[in-house]
């Protein structure tokens, strides 16, 4: 790190855009937990779906903003449907029961999205969404630094996303409505708020927190149900900020972001590699250990 301090740059910049990213596939998360106290297994796979979705509708000859404006109307049926079909029939029913039901709904989007995608993985249609292409060489620390157009667009879209979303829900009437069902369902209730509306916002808003995850994911890689296991590095990002903490997502991010960055780059060698697939898991795992409600998680304290 000493001798080249571009490559420490480089390696940063480069953990830094994989952790703005992280965050914001665990503000889906957060969103749903916030509103149902269920951890949303399925976050990862809406992913997927939105992405393949949208690529599916230009390969059928939607024009590439009009195929974006359709995904998110997908999104929404997809929404209505999962409170109608899923949370509706389940409502006080154990955690432990929405939390499989997540499940199910992940195994039913794998399927229905095989069935109408294929397993092949395709091709995002950055250009047709005018993302930037090529690079940009920095002279930093006596070093050069080459950041990816695409690497900034994501980072600034994944960024302006969170801060959006963070204000939306922060001094919204529909915010302040999410905060009191996340409080209590039964208050909730008593004074007028639609849990059922709540539902499908959130997770309609989870719904386009996953398109823009999958678009910029599937921009700098390719589209495939590969990006369900990216999607779940969010698990750890939840860990370390806290499932209640949209604040705690974006620091959560940061750290597992650039963290397996620097371990796969200057530690990777020492273990033979592959630090960037289970760091992020080991350093929950101590936060589990040590801190278990997260950086930013709110400590339950029940009487007995």
């Amino acid at each position: 790190m000493v001798q080249a301090p571009d490559l420490l740059a480089q390696t940063v910049w480069e953990g830094l855009v994989s952790g703005v990213l992280y965050a914001l596939i665990a503000l889906g998360f957060v969103l749903i937990f916030k509103a149902s106290g269920v951890f949303n297994f399925a976050q990862g796979i809406m992913v997927v779906f939105a992405a393949l979705t949208l690529v599916g509708l230009y390969e059928k000859g939607v024009p590439a903003f009009l195929a974006v404006i359709v995904t998110l109307g997908v999104m929404f049926v997809l929404a209505v449907a999962i409170e109608r079909v899923v949370l509706r029939p389940l409502v006080n029913q154990p955690d432990i029961i929405l939390f499989m039901a997540t499940f199910g709904i992940t195994y039913f989007l794998i399927g229905f999205g095989e069935a109408l995608f294929g397993g092949n993985p395709k091709q995002m249609i950055a250009d047709q969404l005018w993302l930037p292409r090529g690079a940009i060489d920095l002279k930093i620390l006596g070093g050069l630094v080459t950041l990816q157009k695409i690497d900034i667009a994501a980072a600034v879209i994944a960024s302006l996303m969170i801060v959006a979303l963070a204000l939306f829900f922060q001094y919204t009437r529909i915010g302040r409505a999410l905060r009191a069902v996340a409080d209590s369902h039964k208050a909730a209730l008593s004074v007028g708020i639609s849990l059922n509306q709540i539902w499908v916002i959130v997770w309609f808003t989870a719904g386009i927190v996953a398109l823009i995850t999958g678009i910029m994911w599937g921009a700098r890689s390719d589209v495939s149900f590969a990006l369900e296991i990216v999607a779940l590095k969010a698990l750890p990002v939840l860990i370390l900020g806290g499932f209640t903490s949209i604040p705690g997502a974006i620091v959560g991010g940061l750290i597992i972001g650039i963290g397996e960055k620097i371990g796969e780059f200057y530690w990777g060698p020492l273990v033979g590699g592959g630090i960037e697939s289970w760091l992020a898991y080991f350093i929950a795992l101590a936060f589990l250990l040590f801190r278990p409600q997260g950086l930013f998680g709110d400590k339950i304290i029940e009487r007995i």
